[in-house]
């Protein structure tokens, strides 16, 4: 969360996404398995927050160059930046008082109160 991170290279897991998502910081992703490919999607075509790393087709790893493109393709995009800062945002509003992660825990814990 710390103001001079510009990009945060991640494996898209779920923890560290939205680690990144609360700190505001644009990604760049390297999925290996398991959800992590459902993530990077999510962030580079539906949250608008990073660029998802590309595998060499002859070498079938990431190489150096796919790296640097992918680190300043986000460095050098402001709409990313602004669309982490947009989804930093986000969870303030809903933990608030009469947000809706507010408004969700307090309808909870009064049906769990009327069970008895």
């Amino acid at each position: 969360m710390h103001p001079s991170i510009g990009c945060f290279i991640t494996h898209c897991g779920w923890n560290s996404t939205l680690e990144s998502l609360v700190g505001g910081v644009p990604l760049t992703g390297f999925p290996q398995w398991s959800e992590q490919g459902t993530t990077a999607k999510l962030i580079e075509d539906v949250w608008k927050i990073g660029v998802r790393m590309r595998k060499n087709e002859e070498t079938k790893i990431v190489d150096r160059e796919e790296v640097v493109r992918c680190v300043k393709m986000v460095m050098g995009n402001e709409e990313m930046k602004r669309n982490a800062r947009k989804w930093k945002e986000l969870p303030k509003e809903a933990v608030k008082k009469g947000g809706s992660s507010d408004r969700n825990l307090r309808g909870f814990v009064e049906e769990i109160g009327g069970l008895e």
